[in-house]
């Protein structure tokens, strides 16, 4: 009598449980169509709910074959119980869908740009936002009932690596991106749909709606949908715009974004029996090949110096996110993921090798065409001595990458000579055994950048400009290299002292070259008419050799003050080192020979400068314009 009481109870508590089931069927109420059971305060309809889908699951021995829920409930080939059952997973889709599309957080994506880049040390604790070291217990429910299914008591082992693992990731931060009640009640109906065979279902809907919240982020985080050809083919300018945003979007796509993706997808289906991390993947798989898609068409594009630094940053951002793409991607699925990150990375590292070597060819090849005016710096040496100081700030990465030297073979091909018109240059490269591969190419580039100022100096007509020219360009690379204490350790005190030589003996040449004719105007040679000084002195001969003076100081007053020396320093110096020739010996001439022009006719005609007007056209030297007349003070 008690089990035929007891079936009763149970055949009462079956068709109560469908009956139920029937109330909330949308299709046959509009009622019930227009409110959710998961939605509001009230909690007795949706655990009345649960409780009827799990007496029906009791009820039939094996689940349905998976299917759509929108399959027609009148097969005759269901019971009423299976039909209740496929009515039942139809409302609990639904209402999943609701809860995903309508109780999600807000993202604001200005504040994950910010939080991106803390670290755990500058922020111990932050109200609604937390890393995995947190997440025990995750999403917050309140113990018990379904919310015991994702504590960290009840995930496995392969779980319990992960969380590990995200704990020692310092730079993951995780967000909720759902309530915690949202949460307990999206696990509860995963848990029924995926024991009463749907699964798949469920997996697509949760993928649909997650994909849409993952697709706004991407969207507010400016990361456009570009195809490799749509990347290969833009500017330089908006490429690098486009690189900068990049950046930005990579970390918090991958620390923030990705990471509570995948917490929010263990906190629903974790140990519930879908296969590896399936929601997860569907999720971010189409996010993540977008965004890693653009950096791989970086590191598969043309290779050309102005990229260098870009591709860096790039380099150096993935190298900084791959530890944290390994534990957000880490199941077998996503390693696809993962595998494509490191590629990326070694393809990026292989385009900073090439786009070096094409610098360093660039400079060798680099024609001479016109010159400079004025024998200043010429652009090329601005360029690439700002270029090297540049890759002096990349230097902790660009050791790592940069593994071997300029060979002696290697460094100029048949093209690169053929395009310079040149045989092999023999260049005083100087090799030492503590010298990284990155320094000895620096100095290699350096050398190359003499041997093309060497060639561009042999454009000038007058060998004094041509000495002034290397003066002025040897004295910009020893100074761009003083600057930057990085360079400056990796080019060597040795090889700083050989370039400093370089440009002392370029402003001696350049003196020579001017000064030593104009001097030999000042000689006491072939004045004295018998070779006695107090016999007497040949006045026209010392009138020639005043007029001789006089004419080649105006041309080089009138020349090179259209000559420019840029550094300041290195001007005043240059024009010190001329008056301490020049001065003494035309203040001695003229204090020897003045009296014999004096007594003579027209002595303004001879005697055209006195000392100080020397000295006061000599400040006009090397200023890159006229000279200025009324600066001259003129001797009668």
């Amino acid at each position: 009598m008690d089990g035929s009481g007891g079936g009763a109870a149970a055949e009462g508590d079956l068709e109560a449980a469908e009956k139920l089931i029937m109330r909330w069927d949308s299709t046959a109420s509009s009622a019930a169509d227009e409110r959710m059971i998961f939605d509001g305060a009230d909690r007795s309809d949706a655990e009345r709910y649960l409780r009827a889908v799990d007496e029906l699951r009791r009820s039939i021995k094996d689940p349905v074959i998976v299917g759509s829920p929108r399959r027609s409930s009148s097969s005759s080939s269901h019971s009423s119980s299976e039909n209740a059952i496929q009515i039942a997973m139809a409302r609990l889709e639904d209402e999943f869908r609701n809860l995903l599309l309508t109780r999600a957080n807000e993202v604001e994506v200005d504040a994950l740009v910010d939080l991106s880049s803390l670290s755990l040390n500058s922020s111990a604790s932050m109200d609604g936002y937390g890393d995995l070291s947190d997440a025990e217990g995750g999403g917050g429910g309140d113990g018990g009932g379904e919310g015991e299914a994702f504590s960290s008591d009840s995930v496995g082992a392969s779980s319990s690596i992960r969380r590990s693992s995200i704990r020692s990731t310092r730079s993951i931060r995780e967000i909720d991106l759902l309530p915690a009640d949202a949460v307990d009640d999206l696990r509860s109906i995963a848990e029924r749909m995926i024991a009463a065979g749907y699964g798949r279902e469920c997996v697509q809907v949760y993928a649909g709606a997650r994909k849409a919240a993952v697709d706004v982020c991407f969207r507010n985080l400016g990361v456009e949908k570009l195809s490799i050809g749509e990347v290969q083919r833009l500017e330089w300018d908006a490429l690098e715009a486009k690189i900068r945003r990049w950046i930005r979007a990579a970390r918090v796509c991958v620390r923030i974004i990705f990471a509570s993706e995948r917490r929010l997808c263990e906190h629903i289906f974790e140990g519930l029996g879908i296969a590896d991390d399936a929601p997860f993947i569907e999720t971010v798989k189409g996010a993540s090949i977008q965004l890693f898609g653009f950096a791989e068409a970086i590191s598969i594009g043309r290779r050309s110096p102005e990229k260098l630094f870009k591709i860096l940053d790039l380099h150096d951002t993935i190298s900084d996110l791959l530890p944290d793409i390994a534990v957000v991607f880490l199941s077998k699925s996503a390693e696809s993921i993962y595998t494509q990150a490191t590629e990326i990375l070694s393809r990026l590292a292989e385009a900073v090798r090439g786009i070096l070597s094409e610098f360093e060819n660039a400079v060798f090849r680099d024609p001479p065409k016109t010159p400079v005016p004025g024998g200043t710096i010429h652009p090329l040496t601005r360029y690439v001595m700002n270029y090297i100081s540049l890759i002096s700030d990349y230097k902790p990465t660009l050791i790592e990458l940069i593994v071997t030297r300029p060979s002696a073979s290697s460094r100029f091909s048949g093209d690169d000579l053929a395009a310079a018109g040149a045989a092999v240059p023999e260049l005083d490269f100087p090799v030492s055994e503590n010298q990284t591969p990155l320094a000895a190419h620096l100095i290699w580039i350096i050398v190359v950048l003499e041997h093309n100022l060497e060639n561009k100096a042999n454009l000038y007509k007058d060998n004094a400009l041509s000495h002034l020219f290397l003066m002025n360009n040897v004295h910009y690379i020893v100074h761009k290299v003083k600057d930057s204490p990085e360079l400056r350790e990796m080019i060597g005190d040795d090889y700083l002292r050989k370039l400093t030589g370089k440009f002392r003996l370029s402003a001696t040449s350049y003196q020579r070259a001017t000064w030593m004719r104009i001097l030999h105007c000042l000689r006491d040679e072939g004045i004295h008419v018998s070779g006695s000084f107090s016999s007497g002195v040949s006045k026209s001969t010392l009138r020639e050799r005043f007029k001789a003076f006089n004419a080649a100081f105006d041309e080089a007053h009138k020349t090179q003050a259209t000559w420019y020396v840029p550094d300041t320093q290195l001007r005043e110096e240059l024009r010190i080192s001329i008056s301490e020739k020049l001065l003494p010996a035309y203040r001695s001439f003229l204090g020897r020979f003045r009296l014999h022009i004096e007594n003579g006719r027209h002595p303004e005609m001879y005697i055209k400068y006195s000392v100080e007007d020397l000295e006061i056209s000599l400040s006009d030297f090397f200023e890159g314009c006229a000279p200025s007349l009324h600066n001259r003070r003129r001797s009668h």
